[in-house]
């Protein structure tokens, strides 16, 4: 799964996405009876997104007698890097660790989660600096103003 990550999706296009995700590969059927309930939309709304997803290349199509089979291009795990990487690429990086602190304290997490955690931040400590550079232009953060 290589698709060239450009991640422009809607919070409707995940649900989708989650579901083929989760499926590994589904019909536009399978889709519907997922989300039709959860989400109150109706058949048609879920085909359209699915054929945005297609058109973003995020969805491969099979066609299987008179029904089309969509699968990922891109996975669950390349797709929320992604999608982070981007919210940390519009902060200052001073602000970087903070913005982590407030999802780690906002999330559930399990034994494992955090054991998974404190071995990568014991890593991370051997490369750790003693400042983090702004990369904002002046006027874009309070640490870039003189």
């Amino acid at each position: 799964m290589t698709a060239k990550l450009k991640l422009a999706i809607t919070d409707a296009e995940w649900e989708i996405m989650r579901v083929i995700w989760t499926a590994k590969s589904a019909s536009s059927k399978e889709i519907i009876s997922v989300l039709q309930d959860k989400m109150g939309w109706k058949p048609t709304t879920i085909k359209t997104l699915i054929g945005r997803l297609v058109e973003k290349n995020l969805l491969a199509t099979q066609a299987v007698g008179n029904k089309f089979i969509y699968t990922p291009t891109v996975t669950e795990e390349e797709s929320v890097k992604k999608v982070t990487l981007d919210v940390f690429s519009h902060i200052c990086n001073k602000k970087i660790g903070k913005t982590i602190v407030n999802i780690l304290a906002e999330a559930t997490l399990s034994h494992d989660d955090i054991l998974l955690l404190t071995e990568v931040l014991e890593q991370k400590k051997k490369q750790a600096v003693n400042e983090i550079a702004c990369n904002c232009t002046k006027g874009q953060c309070d640490c870039c103003k003189e």
